[in-house]
């Protein structure tokens, strides 16, 4: 999940309310209702109970959770809209890394060590043995962007080399990446493709609180040695190792190479920065336990009431993993990662929200899927499935509603869109927004890169426009600053920590933002077009793919004029 905001940036824009009023029907208010904290917190309880032992992908714990939802959707009355009933099964494979306490760093008879945890963390690709001796190489933000004219590797061969690699993407320039905005170029996964791609052996990431948007401690929760992590069988090919330095420790390499850190991070600012060989070895061994192994998504649906716009679907998605039981507990210490917040909340919203459907005396025009998805926390892997495997064509979904996380502090008086400027959603989100009493404020937080980090990416590379709603930070009946404050302790304290459970949390918020999701997606069902991208968007290429492809499709099906 994406790491939750913790200061509001002072003079940030709110977004002009100038839009067509909404109209919402008096039978949508009267199911609204039926979205109530009660039940919302009824299924947060469960599904971040214990017995779900942290709901870890391929786990008794996932099994159990999958069933439970599959459960929930069957009584709501969703129709099973899986391959079997309603899971919609896959692959993934498991890798277990066992890294070196320490790894060793050399320059002629210069030597350092870095601690494993402290300051690194490795994971292995699908090799029951690596051992890495290879020279590490900088190469500033690890980009190749043609658009932008921009291409860190100048062609140098790196073949071998273990590649340091600078978080984030280049901000320097409002005309380049988008600014401080953070793009899909400043994503760890696109890092490590890219060294893939060239060759490299390793690929490391300096983390800085900064360029990641949380601290190192969720690096060593996810990444540590010990801890499975997952990939699809079908995943492009990976460095043989991957990982991340703190940026103390890689302030000591540069120095043992001779280079200052900040130096170099200036100088990949640049275009016309080439890859720096450091001279410096980096030797490390690592042992990791390969498995195939199964998990599902838990998809249903209500079949739309038109006979030709049926055809076409709004998806819901929130993830129902998360990071299952610390693998280095000492006994008698809480060892199960809950995920209330991150996302036993979300999922219980997107079960709030089919309830809320269910409750409409018609259904909507165009038919809604309501889709669990799993092994998001490692990199998006169930949304990805889903997307390549859609229940139907891309072209015909007509939009994505993905709940990652809920407002769990009370009412606000904003809507924070993530990705907002990117799709005509926006108009009606902020029409929609108005009937709260509420106005639509951008991502307050652009070189976090939210969009970039949770499900509704997967689709957005598919072509299907996108919303996601990241909590407010203006708490009706709190003083100014106490969002940002609770949000901060949230982050601080309980993200990817076991001790994100649920507490006595204040879900009036929540409530609200689930409503405003209830009643985009029936609105969106029963309008007569599809929404779109923004002209000029990243993922407008993919949407008039996909609307072409249907729309030859279309013309082969219909019957020949006589």
């Amino acid at each position: 999940m994406r790491k939750l905001a913790l200061l509001l940036l002072a003079g940030a824009p709110v977004v002009a309310q100038t839009v067509a009023p909404a109209r919402v029907s008096p039978a949508e208010k009267s199911a609204a209702t039926t979205i109530t904290a009660a039940k919302i917190r009824a299924d947060i309880r469960f599904l971040a109970s214990d017995a779900l032992e942290g709901r870890g992908p391929a786990t008794r714990g996932d099994e159990l959770t999958q069933a439970y939802l599959a459960a929930r959707m069957e009584a709501i009355g969703l129709e099973p809209a899986g391959d079997a009933g309603f899971l919609q099964p896959f692959e993934i494979v498991g890798i277990t890394t066992r890294t070196s306490a320490r790894a060793s760093l050399s320059r002629g008879s210069e030597r350092i060590e870095v601690r494993e945890g402290e300051d690194f963390v490795a994971v292995s690709g699908p090799s029951p043995e690596t051992t890495l001796n290879a020279e590490l190489v900088f190469v500033g933000y690890g980009i190749g962007a043609p658009e932008f004219e921009w291409d860190d590797f100048k062609g140098a061969d790196v073949r071998g080399k273990v590649l340091l690699m600078m978080n984030n993407d280049p901000e320097h320039d409002p005309k380049l990446f988008g600014g401080k905005a953070r793009l899909y170029y400043g994503r760890w996964d696109y890092k490590y493709l890219m060294a893939a791609r060239r060759g490299a052996a390793g690929a490391m990431i300096i983390h800085t609180e900064p360029s990641a948007g949380y601290k190192w401690q969720v690096v060593q929760t996810g990444w540590g040695s010990g801890r499975e992590r997952f990939q699809l069988p079908s995943s492009a090919p990976s460095a043989a190792i991957r990982g991340w330095f703190s940026e103390e420790a890689a302030r000591r390499i540069a120095k043992l190479a001779g280079q200052d850190l900040d130096t170099l991070r200036g100088a990949a600012q640049k275009r016309d920065f080439r890859p720096v060989p450091l001279g410096v070895s980096v030797e490390l061994a690592v042992t990791a336990e390969v498995q195939a192994k199964r998990t599902a998504n838990v998809i249903g649906r209500f079949p739309g009431s038109d006979a030709i716009l049926a055809r076409e679907a709004v998806i819901y998605t929130a993830h129902h993993d998360h990071l299952g039981v610390k693998a280095d507990a000492r006994p008698g210490e809480d060892a199960i990662f809950n995920g209330a917040l991150d996302n036993a909340s979300g999922t219980a919203a997107m079960l709030a929200i089919a309830e809320a459907v269910k409750a409409l005396p018609q259904r909507p025009k165009r038919s809604i899927y309501f889709a669990a998805v799993g092994v998001e926390e490692q990199g998006l892997l169930g949304s990805e499935y889903l997307a390549t495997h859609p229940p139907v064509h891309p072209g015909r979904i007509a939009a994505n509603l993905n709940i990652d996380g809920l407002n769990i502090y009370g009412r606000t008086r904003e809507v924070i869109l993530i990705g907002y400027g990117k799709s005509n959603l926006d108009d009606r989100i902020k029409a929609l927004a108005a009937l709260q009493g509420r106005v639509v404020k951008p991502d307050q937080f652009p070189d976090k890169g939210f969009f970039y980090r949770s499900d509704q990416l997967n689709f957005a590379r598919i072509g299907v426009p996108a919303a996601y709603f990241d909590a407010g930070l203006d708490v009706i009946g709190q003083p100014a600053g106490w969002g940002e404050k609770q949000q901060g302790e949230y982050e601080a304290k309980h993200y990817h920590q076991v001790s994100d459970e649920l507490r006595d949390w204040n879900l009036d918020g929540g409530v609200e933002d689930s409503q405003l999701f209830f009643y985009l997606g029936v609105q969106v069902a029963n309008a007569p077009r599809l929404p779109a991208w923004k002209p000029g968007d990243e993922f407008e290429a993919a949407r008039k793919k996909a609307l072409a492809e249907i729309a030859a499709t279309d013309a082969a099906a219909a019957p020949a004029r006589p």
